[in-house]
């Protein structure tokens, strides 16, 4: 959930024999510091009427509320329907991490998509911080939004990596520059023993993301976009004006778009095949001091490891470390969350080993096996956005303004990253969990190196 570059997998240890439990959801928001310190935000009701529109978008998250915002600037009619509220899902619970880049090596693909193809994917990742720096001060969203980013080296094979990456950004015309630090120069921003050096830029960035997703559902409300929450899509019925049927209503448009990536349950299944939700847990200590946050993190950059078992982290608006990483393919969350990320925190910030935690959540994440952005047609007039595989909170804003322009008749971005090939996984979601874990211990035994 945190926006990142790699995974973690799913480990021996974390197991069901080791102890996990079900995520308990309702259809409120998670029990988060992101939904205890949200904004004020009107609730908005159920559909209970039969409606009609330009565009029906399903999902409530950044990817279905920035399509909305995206149509509604355009002057197009929209009604977003969502199962519970707004930010609800992974939107509303990730680490809070700006990262740009769209998936992992669009290279793999160029028979595909070719190489102009590929540059086309590495300039949106550059643009999709972009719009949210412009989104948050067209529409004066409060979200905590602060610019500044450290990865960091746990060996030396790492800081290999990052000289080479800080290299590779600028080729691809990234105009903010990446500085390789060493251990003392890293920390003056990530104040940790544990690191040999890291990489810095001010590209990336941190927010507090569900006032953001909150903020741009208000942005798409004023532009005169229906929101409906509490109110779950349970068929979609193709045809020249498709229909939208929900609990108690339904919606009948030109265009809808799909955008409920994990949470979408078996409504399209040949979607469901292809994304695998899957569990990611973060942490928020109690305030810190003045003293000590400046302390640990001088920079009050967002910080992770390249590790595929990593740790990201950050400080929140009103100094709280918030502490994520934990993922694992099941689906479910450790029964000992608490216990289990305080020690992980620890190894890295050992001043907050006796620091009460005050809230403990997870959430899920959609998976795909390319680690790609899936956006697709199933009918001329029905798209869909999924799978984000934990680099979310950047990218859904690129692929919402290219589902959008798609819908304007301006498909060439949206085609590219519909020309990707993607697999559904073997033996559903039920067998492709171990089968996906078996293949993601290949990275983590590359971690060991």
């Amino acid at each position: 959930m945190r926006g990142g570059h790699r995974l973690p997998i799913f480990a021996p240890r974390e197991s069901p024999m080791f102890g996990l439990r079900a995520i308990k959801d309702s259809s409120e928001h998670t029990g988060s510091y992101y939904a205890a310190s949200r904004s004020p935000a009107f609730e908005y009701p159920p559909l209970t009427d039969a409606i009609e529109c330009d565009v029906v978008v399903v999902g409530g998250g950044f990817s279905g509320v920035n399509t909305a915002v995206e149509l509604s600037e355009r002057g197009y009619e929209v009604v977003l329907i969502e199962a519970n509220r707004i930010g609800w899902g992974a939107s509303g619970r990730n680490g809070g991490q700006i990262i740009g880049g769209i998936g992992h090596t669009p290279e793999r693909f160029k028979k595909s998509i070719g190489e102009e193809g590929i540059n086309t994917i590495y300039q949106m990742g550059i643009e999709a911080r972009d719009i949210i720096k412009e989104r948050v001060e067209t529409y004066s969203i409060d979200c905590d939004l602060k610019w500044g980013y450290c990865d960091v080296a746990l060996k030396p094979r790492h800081m290999k990596d990052f000289a080479e990456w800080r290299d590779w950004e600028k080729t691809i015309g990234n105009p903010h520059p990446y500085t390789l630090l060493d251990a003392s120069e890293l920390k003056e921003f990530v104040n940790s023993d544990r690191y040999l050096g890291g990489l810095h830029n001010t590209a990336n960035g941190h927010i507090h993301p569900l006032n953001l997703c909150i903020g741009e559902a208000a942005a798409a409300v004023s532009r005169g976009a229906r929101i409906f929450e509490q109110t779950r899509a349970l068929e979609i019925m193709p045809g020249d004006r498709p229909v939208v049927r929900t609990e108690q209503g339904r919606v009948t448009a030109k265009h809808v778009v799909l955008a409920g990536n994990a949470y979408m349950g078996k409504l399209i299944p040949k979607l469901s095949t292809r994304v695998l939700p899957s569990a990611s847990s973060v942490i928020a200590t109690e305030p810190l001091s003045e003293s000590l946050a400046q302390k640990l993190l001088p920079g009050d950059v967002a910080v992770c490891d390249p590790r595929t078992a990593l740790d990201y982290f950050r400080l929140s608006a009103d100094r709280r470390m918030l502490f994520g990483g934990l993922s694992n393919y099941t689906g479910m969350e450790p029964k000992n969350l608490v216990s289990v990320m305080r020690k992980k925190m620890r190894n890295v910030f050992p001043d907050l080993a006796d620091m009460r935690v005050d809230y403990a959540w997870s959430g899920w994440i959609g998976i795909g096996i390319n680690r790609m952005p899936q956006l697709g047609e199933l009918a001329p007039n029905i798209r869909y956005i999924q799978a984000y595989s934990g680099h979310g909170v950047a990218p859904t804003h690129i692929m919402a303004k290219i589902t959008a322009e798609s819908i304007a008749g301006e498909s060439d971005r949206f085609n590219v990253m519909a020309a990707i090939p993607h697999m559904p996984f073997p033996g559903g979601r039920v067998f492709g969990r171990p089968l996906l874990a078996a293949g993601m211990a290949y990275y983590k035994l590359l971690d060991l190196r």
